[in-house]
């Protein structure tokens, strides 16, 4: 009766844990362009340049698909 117990609180634990996966993914890309942005805009107004925001959403975005990669692969990796 025990194991039961154990078995539908890991099942019910294991789906939270799944669906904290998909919303990580599903910010990842969104947040990292937007700090990208934000961090570019702060240094275009610190070194008067007009550039480097673009760099900032670039770079940004390639940190959200790196992060995106990386839970996409852990998640395939584990087989649930």
């Amino acid at each position: 009766m025990a194991d039961e117990s154990k078995a539908k609180k890991s099942g019910a634990l294991g789906e939270v844990v799944k669906a904290e996966s998909m919303i990580q993914l599903a910010i990842a890309l969104p947040a990292g362009c937007l700090i990208g942005w934000l961090v570019g805009h702060w240094l275009d107004a610190h070194f008067h340049q007009g550039w480097i925001g673009i760099a900032g959403i670039v770079l940004g975005a390639v940190a959200g698909f790196v992060q995106i990669f990386t839970t996409a692969a852990r998640f395939l990796r584990s087989g649930k």
